[in-house]
């Protein structure tokens, strides 16, 4: 064993020691790698470890993350945040770069330096930021979605900075900066195809292969190989490794596999991220301090408000409420990892001095250990900037506080006052039960509330909020919107208090109802599949079938979770919503005269309990339900019934 290896227990030790500590003290574990970066690092008396070979392992930890990121990140999530993210991430990143550019220049800074110091303060840390919101359950949350999305995003815009900061200190003419970043924003695009294409059409073809050897070795193994070589891809074309990893990992999570790729990843990611901030930290060099600490300090003052106020500004501009406009700011406030590599890379090119690079270093670091608490307490210090709850724009949108006054009993919490939330509400009055709805549009609350309706401005995903609107008086909570993940938050919210309370769940279709059932739902209630039974219910009044058999094959439908409305044709893919992919559906299945089927009964056909034979066709005739003694013959058409990777091994058997 040489000092290598004792290098290692000690870091460990002291890892698993202040972590230990913090952890006990509720202080974020990532501030911890931190001060056992600071102590073990060069800069400080007592032992040295050296962290330079353990660079490589700890960029693995920022690989994994951006990979566990895009599991989260649909492409049908990415579609309906495309807009926001796109205008607001680049409107984020230029006009940070250009205020504190400014702000920089005024202060004596030649403008290559200033602008090296505008780009290193408009990124964001994804690191921080996706840790914190995970470990205070706002993740999913919109405001947690929404930043989380915008910095992947200046992860991306990061590659034009890299681009034209080692040509700030050279002579080179714009058609050559222009040339450049034209280049980098194509391998861009062939990155992301190479990706999309290849995950698209191969990762869940391989992954169900692993899956079928129940081998939880080799299903790890290719995990690491998937997000590695994704990350390679990219970072051969010259991009970040991360970029990679998070369409990778975007791909991954439209597959059943998502979760479980997930918990297989999680152990590799957090402790190789806790060498990337161990990392960090040996990077301070407190003897330097005191020159600089005041520098420093307004450098970091300058990093958080420009971009909390930046952020809240462009938010509300895109019409967004103001408490989420504040929230979105304070959780994107933090300085990012990026900012250290172009601080390096300006440096290297001789762009700024080794002073002016340990001011914005030591900025950026003493951002990085206020901004958790930043994140972790965004939505009380969002709603004090707000104005007590209620939107800060003057319009009097009345807000949690006026509903929390009401002290109702044994009423209705609506979630949600759009169509289907006003028309609960309005049926709920009329018949003499008191409710509280609660929205996040404030024009809508404001014109509801003047109305005389009791609706008010809160986000029903907080706690703190259901309880003071009396959860515990309540005696139904109904949640009308179509957020999957924030009714999976409420939910969440409810059943950690009142497990007992019913909860009633409105979505678009049936893709997440198990989901939401195991998470706590009472009833959920597909609005798809209701609109097509009250048609169906319809149609056969109007042909004249008694109303008490209309009324009982609803119920029995209603009882049956849908499964007559279930069982439907998809037909071409593309036109259906990217969220009901895996849902089970109808398929026919010709039997062609090679099919080894052809005259055995029905009952030995290779199907599990996930596929059911619904219906045969002979002929021009069509048998419901057939009796399982039935012969098979050749021209036979039988429809089954489940989910898409169980009617494809169906019909692989018995064509």
């Amino acid at each position: 064993m040489g000092p290598y290896f004792l290098e290692i227990l000690l870091l460990l030790a002291s890892a698993v020691f202040v972590v230990l500590a913090f952890q006990r003290l509720h202080v974020p574990p990532s501030l911890g790698y931190l001060l056992v970066g600071v102590l073990l690092g060069p800069h400080t008396i007592g032992p040295v470890v050296d962290t330079r070979p353990l660079e490589a392992l700890a960029e693995f930890g920022i690989v994994f993350l951006l990979f566990t990121i895009g599991l989260n990140f649909s492409l049908g999530q990415i579609r309906a945040l495309r807009n926001q993210v796109l205008a607001l991430g680049t409107s984020q990143v230029a006009i940070t770069t250009l205020v504190v550019g400014v702000l920089a220049w005024l202060a004596g800074l030649s403008v290559a330096s200033a602008f090296v110091v505008g780009a290193v303060f408009a990124q964001s840390s994804t690191t921080i930021i996706a840790r914190q919101l995970a470990e205070v359950n706002e993740a999913d949350d919109r405001h947690g979605r929404l930043a989380v999305a915008m910095s992947v995003f200046q992860d991306v815009t990061a590659v034009p900075f890299l681009v034209v900061i080692p040509v700030l200190g050279m002579s080179v003419a714009a058609s050559v900066i222009g040339a450049e970043l034209g280049w980098a924003v194509g391998k861009a695009l062939l990155a992301f195809l190479l990706v999309f294409v290849v995950g698209r059409w191969m990762l869940r073809p391989l992954f169900h292969l692993v899956a079928e050897q129940r081998s939880a070795e080799l299903f790890t193994l290719t995990v690491l190989l998937v997000s590695l070589v994704a990350a390679w891809t990219t970072s051969s074309l010259g991009l970040s490794m991360a970029f990679g990893a998070f369409l990778a990992g975007m791909m991954l999570g439209e597959t059943e596999f998502r979760h479980q790729v997930e918990s297989t990843i999680r152990p590799f990611r957090d402790v190789l991220l806790g060498l990337f901030f161990v990392g960090i930290g040996a990077l301070v060099d407190p003897s330097a301090l005191p020159g600089i600490w005041h520098w420093a300090a307004l450098g970091t003052l300058v990093l958080l408000a420009s971009k909390i106020l930046i952020v809240r500004q462009i938010v509300r501009a895109y019409g967004l409420e103001a408490v989420l406009a504040w929230r979105v700011g304070l959780v994107l406030a933090v300085g990012g990892e990026f900012g250290f590599a172009l601080i390096a890379i300006a440096l290297g090119a001789d762009v700024i001095d080794t002073e002016l690079g340990q001011i914005a270093l030591t900025s950026v670091l003493f951002s990085l250990v206020i901004a958790p608490f930043l994140i972790r307490y965004n939505g009380a210090i969002a709603r004090r900037l707000a104005g007590s709850g209620a939107a800060a724009d003057g319009t009097g949108v009345p807000g949690a506080q006026d509903a929390a006054a009401q002290n109702l009993q044994g009423h209705v919490i609506i979630c949600g006052y759009g169509r289907v939330g006003q028309g609960v509400a309005h049926l709920l009055d009329k018949n003499g039960f008191a409710y509280t709805a609660l929205d996040l549009n404030p024009a809508r609350v404001k014109d509801a509330h003047t109305a005389g309706e009791r609706v008010f401005y809160a986000d029903a995903t907080e706690r703190d909020i259901l309880e003071a609107l009396g959860l515990d008086r309540a005696r139904l909570v109904v949640v009308s919107h179509g957020d999957v993940p924030a009714t999976l938050r409420i939910l969440q919210n409810v059943r950690a208090s009142h497990p007992d309370l019913p909860v009633l769940v409105r979505t678009s279709d049936e893709s997440h109802d198990d989901e939401l059932r195991e998470a706590g739902a009472t009833l959920v209630v597909p609005e798809a599949l209701e609109a097509s039974l009250m048609i169906a219910a319809q149609a056969l009044l109007l042909l004249e079938v008694p109303r008490s058999r209309v009324w009982h094959d609803v119920q029995e439908q209603r009882t049956s979770r849908y499964r007559l409305l279930r069982e439907f044709f998809r037909g071409d893919a593309l036109q259906e919503d990217a969220g009901s992919g895996d849902a089970a559906r109808l398929h026919s299945v010709v039997l062609s005269p090679a099919s080894p089927w052809i005259g055995r009964r029905i009952a030995e056909l290779p199907v599990g309990g996930d596929v059911v034979v619904t219906a045969l066709v002979r002929g021009q005739q069509r048998h419901i339900a057939p009796q399982p003694d039935t012969v098979l013959a050749v021209a036979d058409v039988l429809v089954i019934f489940g989910v898409p990777r169980e009617l494809e091994k169906a019909e692989a058997a018995i064509a």
